[in-house]
């Protein structure tokens, strides 16, 4: 596995991520026969073979904590963990926070992030008095988070997020099909990159939005939007993988099924040392057309 400074944070990790909805079995309106705690175990076992040593969570995938965190115990000391909480007040965020402790089985985050900003409205609740922002920087200054970071689908909440507050980590959704057809995530990280903050990549290995009742009929119902197929799209997958890497992220967390962070993780030295060439840039851009109308975030989030 290749490793990465994480921005100025003094981490050097894993170029892949695991991302805690693989280790989840009851997940939205998913569930998933022959998951479990089981299953878990053999995800994260295989992950730490592979080198992998920045797993990320959030409350709201599902039982991924209780698993990934019972999964985690015996390694705990060996990799970062980065936990969330969308809460946009205080008092609830705290309580959220101390059930996350208990269930990973540690008693301070290696990263703690407000989660999925969108709106201006929501990022003003969450600076305001008694919001959740109090709650990470005494986190911070108390030891039970050492760095602090966000995740924003909104590249405007984003950029704003930055000027209130000297975060460590960014995490945003860096994609071939958003940022080609709307430039989405540019303007963002160039802004990180100048800071010197940590970047997050998500949504590398998506193709589109979902139809219609198509996810939960799919192989891969616990990613949000419809990825690459790990069987008969791998150039593609390559090829978009290449894509979010040349915009300049440090590390890569793929979508929720272990499918595609297997393949990420098997093809991370390709990926990172291999740059995206002609050829695929045109592949992806020639593959624009058939997915125009299933943008996977609304107009706001890249506007």
């Amino acid at each position: 596995m290749k490793y990465t400074d994480l921005g100025k944070t003094g981490y050097k990790v894993s170029v892949i991520g695991y991302g805690g909805v693989v280790s989840s079995q009851h997940f939205d309106k998913a569930f998933i026969p022959g998951d479990g705690q089981n299953m878990s175990d053999q995800y994260v076992s295989w992950a730490i073979e592979q080198g992998i040593n920045y797993f990320d969570v959030a409350p709201g995938y599902g039982d991924a904590q209780l698993l990934m965190g019972n999964s985690l115990r015996p390694w705990r000391d060996q990799v970062y963990i980065a936990c969330k909480t969308a809460k946009r007040k205080r008092a609830e965020a705290e309580a959220e926070m101390k059930e996350s402790l208990r269930l990973l089985h540690t008693d301070c985050f290696d990263v703690y992030q407000l989660h999925g900003l969108v709106t201006m409205e929501e990022l003003e609740t969450c600076f305001s008095r008694g919001g959740t922002m109090e709650l990470l920087i005494w986190m911070k200054e108390n030891g039970f988070a050492r760095k602090i970071g966000f995740t924003a689908h909104n590249e405007e909440a984003a950029l704003r997020a930055l000027e209130l507050y000297d975060f460590d980590t960014v995490m945003f959704p860096f994609n071939w099909h958003m940022n080609m057809a709307h430039a989405m995530g540019d303007r963002l990280r160039a802004e990180v990159k100048k800071r010197g903050i940590g970047l997050l990549g998500i949504k590398s290995m998506i193709e589109r939005a979902w139809d219609e009742e198509e996810r939960y009929a799919s192989k891969y119902p616990k990613s949000w939007c419809k990825p690459f197929d790990v069987l008969t799209e791998q150039q593609y997958l390559l090829s978009a993988l290449k894509y979010t890497v040349s915009l300049g992220v440090d590390i890569l967390i793929p979508p929720g099924n272990f499918e595609h962070f297997k393949f990420a993780a098997e093809h991370a030295d390709e990926v990172w040392d291999e740059p995206l060439t002609e050829k695929e840039r045109s592949l992806l851009k020639n593959h624009l057309h058939e997915v125009a109308d299933h943008p996977f975030y609304e107009e706001e989030c890249y506007k």
